[in-house]
């Protein structure tokens, strides 16, 4: 194979994965940017009681899994199906305050509609757990 072929090869390979980077860039962004908004709300990162600390934990451990079940992106949790009811990532993500009060109304919903005795999403973080805790 001649140098010129290789390179040409190389140039080929390296388009195909920075144009798979670009068309998977989208959601990624928009889940980052509502977990952003939860981390803002809920998380406090200057804070030594044990409680804040496992929350903490509990957040950077979860990952995607805050709002979604498995590998799959469009699989959600309840936290997740009901945050999907106030936002929309392709016109919702670099909007701030859409995003807190997408929040703020689901922390008033229950985690379990159907069970009239279910804490609210809130309680449950206000309780130091994370809402996919209680709906899994």
């Amino acid at each position: 194979m001649s140098k010129k072929c290789a390179l040409r090869s190389v140039g080929i390979v390296v388009l195909a994965a920075a144009g798979l980077l670009a068309t998977n860039s989208g959601p990624a962004h928009a889940d980052k940017a509502f977990r952003e908004g939860f981390r803002l709300k809920y998380v406090k990162a200057d804070s030594s009681d044990p409680k804040d600390v496992a929350f903490r934990e509990a957040f950077l451990d979860a990952g995607c899994n805050l709002c979604h079940v498995g590998d799959e992106r469009t699989n959600r949790n309840a936290y997740g199906q009901s945050l999907a009811k106030f936002l929309k990532r392709e016109t919702d993500v670099k909007n701030k305050q859409k995003i807190q009060q997408a929040l703020e109304k689901v922390a008033a919903m229950k985690s379990k509609p159907d069970d009239p005795n279910a804490p609210t999403f809130g309680e449950i973080i206000g309780q130091g757990k994370l809402p996919a805790e209680i709906t899994k």
